[in-house]
């Protein structure tokens, strides 16, 4: 009686997780409080042709892998724990059935979420490797486009001074042009003839004037 009672209690929840064509993971919990150094598992095919005892001491894990499965084929397990004094009860009968080789990706098994995680992990390199790309284009563009600002700059400048020569005053670079004819010449000006109206004097008003003068005028 002492020894059944110091027995541990029977695992609880007890699943299994990661099925595969010929291999799966059955886990399970202890009970807090009880000291448990190990675990029994009992495999069994359904249809009865295999069965394997699996026992394992010091030991805490909490999981176990089943190798060896068959393809497509339905499995029964049991649990128990080991504790210092002796095995617990077994606990309930679990089934499950295993994949075929076809199958990637199991409906029923925990791998679901590494295969998800995996997948995740690619689509986040590629757009990693997206986003450099992206970089690196957007990075030629702008290489390109200053290049092209600055080869317009410097074509603007030399038309600025072309137009600058060529507005400047011929003034500067032109010699000063000489009359034709090579000398100078002076306007002549016409002579000015001053013509004086003398009325003619009638009667003897110009006795006075000399002998000689009154010939020229009739008296």
């Amino acid at each position: 009686c002492l020894g059944h009672l110091d027995r541990p209690p029977s695992p609880v929840n007890v699943t299994v997780t990661q099925l595969k064509a010929n291999s799966a993971t059955v886990s399970w919990d202890v009970p807090e409080g009880d000291v448990v150094i190990g675990y029994a598992i009992l495999q069994q095919r359904q249809d009865g042709q295999m069965q394997r005892f699996i026992r394992e001491v010091n030991t805490t894990n909490r999981a176990c892998v089943l190798w060896d499965l068959a393809e497509d084929a339905d499995y029964i397990i049991q649990v128990q724990s080991i504790g210092l004094y002796g095995e617990s009860q077994a606990s309930k009968r679990v089934h499950f059935r295993t994949l075929k080789e076809t199958d990637r990706l199991p409906s029923n098994s925990s791998n679901q979420g590494d295969i998800t995680m995996e997948g995740l992990d690619k689509d986040r390199q590629l757009q990693t490797g997206e986003i450099i790309i992206v970089v690196a284009v957007l990075l030629m563009w702008a290489a390109v486009i200053a290049l092209f600002c600055r080869q317009y700059d410097i074509i603007k400048d030399n038309d600025s001074n072309n137009n600058k020569e060529k507005t400047k005053p011929s003034s500067e670079h032109s010699t000063p042009e000489r009359p034709s004819g090579g000398l100078l010449r002076s306007k002549k000006k016409s002579p000015s003839v001053n013509i004086i109206e003398v009325a003619p004097v009638w009667g003897c008003a110009w006795s006075q004037l000399p002998s000689h003068a009154c010939r020229a005028w009739p008296c």
